[in-house]
């Protein structure tokens, strides 16, 4: 395993099997797995999605290796920003193919579909207002410091969420990113009508939610969902990271909690009413049409009932 960049254990016991060192200014930790990757040099987390072969897409195992990577950030010790990006050809494709597969029965997780043996995307901790599938999203907004997106590929769906929660985003001109879930028959349940609606005008949230249809970086850009695009949209994070890093951090610390009092304001209402919307869908008649005519490559056939 290399020592500069090793997997940060996602696992739901977040302390088994670590061994963390520190040499100079670099933190390196060897762990049991390697979902998500995580450096930390000179203050600066440098967070990494790695399943590059999917695309960075979302099974049960890289929500918890993104939520755990996520509560990590929070207690880092020195840390003054953090980089997210992804491995591979993409930022994160959003939700694995796989997983819907669980819609058709209605096995799918929601508030109440966890089990003591996997608690799955939609299970819910005692004191927190989101379940798994919305924090991986939410808790770069509980990060104290600030959380820069490196956006490339694709940032569909759930993948375009995760990159919402991020403070500012740096997205490659020709990135591919939707508000993908209508597509599917489902809601942006991960926080994401929440998000949108703090970025943009509420008629372009709306607009990108009703229609599910893909849009560029660059139209991002024109937007405000992408603070501003790059053809080098990792580096210009590292470096825009580095910029911060070098600002005093209570200062930095201090003036992102100030906004986050006022970007946050109904948050707990609105993941709940996620919660509750999603769960009306999942499993439904239109939602299990809208993925077997999109595996069938025909037009859906939907009921208004």
């Amino acid at each position: 395993m290399n020592v500069d960049e090793v997997g940060w254990l996602a696992s739901r016991m977040p302390c088994a099997g670590l061994r963390s060192t520190f040499r100079g200014r670099r933190r390196e930790t060897a762990a049991m797995s390697d979902r998500v990757l995580i450096t930390v040099a000179d203050g600066i987390a440098d967070v990494k999605f790695n399943r590059p072969d999917k695309r960075n897409a979302l099974d049960n195992a890289m929500f918890s290796a993104i939520a755990d990577a996520g509560e990590r950030m929070k207690v880092e010790p020195n840390l003054r920003a953090v980089v997210l990006s992804g491995e591979g050809a993409s930022f994160c494709a959003g939700l694995d193919f796989a997983v819907f597969q669980t819609f058709n029965d209605g096995s799918a997780v929601t508030d109440t579909g966890a089990t003591d043996a996997d608690p799955g995307f939609g299970a819910m901790k005692e004191g927190r207002i989101t379940h798994l599938a919305q924090q991986v999203c939410w808790v770069w907004q509980e990060v104290p410091v600030p959380v820069i997106a490196a956006v490339h590929g694709h940032a569909l769906g759930g993948g375009l969420q995760i990159a919402l929660g991020a403070d500012i985003r740096i997205v490659h001109p020709d990135t591919k990113l939707s508000v993908r879930e209508v597509f599917w028959g489902l809601v942006p349940d991960m926080t994401g009508t929440f998000r949108l609606s703090s970025i943009v005008r509420p008629d372009v949230a709306k607009e990108l939610t009703f229609t599910a249809r893909l849009f560029s970086g660059a139209e991002a850009a024109e937007m405000g969902i992408a603070t501003r695009t790059s053809d080098q949209p990792y580096d210009d994070s590292m470096a825009l990271a580095r910029e911060i890093a070098s600002r005093s951090p209570t200062a930095v610390r201090g003036s992102k909690e100030l906004f986050n009092r006022l970007s946050s304001v109904g948050a707990a209402e609105q993941f709940a009413a996620e919660r509750r919307v999603i769960a009306e869908q999942i499993g439904s008649k239109n939602q299990i049409e809208a993925v077997e005519a999109s595996f069938a490559n025909r037009p859906p056939k939907f009921t208004d009932s």
